[in-house]
C-alpha cells in the first residue's frame, strides 16, 4: 500500500483526501460559526437567538443553507449574467484556497511552502475582485457604491496589516507559518508568544482584520442605512449564499492568522500541557467569539472616520513599529525577543 502512494496517482489521491479534510473542517465550522455569531449577538440584546430547530438550535444554519439553496435564483435584467454569477462563486473560492497553508499542528498543513505569507496575501488581494464584480454587474448604483467602497476599504487595510506582519517576519526570519509557531516555542509557554514583544500590534491587527472582511463597525459595503446591503443587494438564493459563506471563511482565516503570528499557533499556552491542533482550534474560536462580541456592541463608523484610521493613524503607526522592530533586532535587545531567528541559530 506504501508503495502506491508513492506513485503519481497515489499522491494525487492523498492530495485530494487531505484538501477535502481541510474543506469539510472549513465547512463545518462555518455552520457554527454563523450559529454562534446568531447566539452571541441574541445573548448580548438578551434574547434567546436560534432555538427550535434541532436541539439548542444548532441545526438553524443548516436550515438556512437549504432554503437558500432551493430559492430560485433572481438575475436583474440589466445585469452581466457571466459576471454575476462568476463574483460570488469567485470570492468563495479564494477564501477556500487561502487555507492550503494554514497549518493546525506541526507538519499537518497541506502546502508547507516558505513563502506562505505571500501566498496568503496574494489570495486576500485578489478576494476583493469577486466583490468589485458583484456590484458591477448588478447593473444598480447601490452594489456599485457598496462594491468601490469596499475596494478602498480592503486596500486601506491590507496595507496596515502587511506591515504589521512584516515586524513578525523580522523577529521570525522565515515567511513560513510553522517557523514562526515555532519561534514562539520556550519554556515560559504563552509568555514566549509574539503577542508580548508586539503587543501594540495585536490591537491594530485585529481592528484591521475587521476591517478587512467588512466586519461591523467597519460593514460600510454592506451598511443597510445608505446602501440597502450594498454589493449583495441584487443577489439571492445561492449566489448570495456563496458571499455570505466566503465572508465568514475569510473571517476565520483572520482568526487563524491572529493565532498563528501572535498567539502560539498550535502551542500550549501552559509549560509541560502537550502541544496539538485542539489548541489551535480553540483559539481561533475565542478570536471568533471576540468579533461575535464586537458585531454587537460596537457602533458603526463612518466612512470618512474610517478611511482616516487606515491612512492616518494604522499605516504610520504601523510603519514607525517596523522600523522599531528593525532596531531591535539588530541589535538584539530585550535578550532577543525580537531576533528569534539570531536566537535559534
Amino acid at each position: 500500500m506504501s508503495d502506491f502512494f508513492d506513485t503519481g496517482l497515489g499522491i494525487t489521491l492523498l492530495i485530494a483526501a487531505q484538501g477535502l479534510l481541510v474543506i469539510g473542517f472549513v465547512m463545518i465550522s462555518l455552520l457554527f460559526m454563523v450559529y454562534g455569531d446568531r447566539k452571541i449577538w441574541a445573548a448580548v440584546q438578551m434574547r434567546r437567538g436560534p432555538n427550535v430547530v434541532g436541539v439548542f438550535g444548532i441545526l438553524q444554519s443548516v436550515a438556512d443553507a437549504l432554503k437558500y439553496v432551493l430559492k430560485e435564483i433572481v438575475i436583474p435584467a440589466g445585469a452581466d449574467r457571466f459576471v454575476f454569477l462568476l463574483a460570488p462563486m469567485m470570492s468563495f473560492v479564494l477564501a477556500m484556497i487561502a487555507w492550503a497553508v494554514i497549518p493546525f499542528n506541526d507538519t499537518w498543513v497541506l502546502a508547507d511552502i516558505n513563502v506562505a505569507i505571500l501566498y496568503v496575501f496574494a489570495i486576500s488581494s485578489l478576494e476583493v475582485y469577486g466583490v468589485i464584480m458583484g456590484g458591477w454587474a448588478s447593473n444598480s448604483k447601490y452594489p456599485f457604491l457598496g462594491s468601490l467602497r469596499s475596494a478602498a476599504q480592503m486596500i486601506s487595510y491590507e496595507v496596515s496589516i502587511g506591515l504589521i506582519i512584516v515586524g513578525v517576519i523580522i523577529s521570525t526570519g522565515s515567511l513560513n507559518f510553522g517557523d514562526i509557531v515555532r519561534a514562539q516555542d520556550g519554556d515560559f509557554g504563552l509568555f514566549n508568544w509574539y503577542w508580548l514583544p508586539h503587543l501594540p500590534m495585536v490591537f491594530l491587527f485585529f481592528i484591521s482584520c475587521l476591517a478587512e472582511t467588512n466586519r461591523p463597525p467597519f460593514d460600510l459595503p454592506e451598511a443597510e442605512s445608505e446602501l440597502v446591503a450594498g454589493y449583495q443587494v441584487e443577489y439571492s438564493s445561492t449566489p448570495f449564499l456563496l458571499f455570505m459563506a466566503g465572508e465568514y471563511i475569510a473571517i476565520f482565516l483572520m482568526c487563524a492568522l491572529t493565532s498563528l503570528l501572535f498567539f502560539g499557533g498550535w502551542l500550549s499556552p501552559i509549560p509541560g500541557l502537550p502541544d496539538g491542533a485542539l489548541w489551535m482550534v480553540a483559539k481561533m474560536a475565542f478570536f471568533f467569539f471576540l468579533f461575535a462580541m464586537v458585531k454587537a456592541i460596537v457602533p458603526r463608523y463612518r466612512y470618512d472616520q474610517l478611511m482616516r484610521l487606515g491612512w492616518k493613524v494604522f499605516l504610520p503607526f504601523s510603519l514607525a513599529w517596523v522600523v522599531l522592530v528593525s532596531f531591535f533586532a539588530h541589535f538584539e535587545l530585550f535578550g532577543g525577543a525580537y531576533a528569534r531567528w539570531m536566537v535559534g541559530g
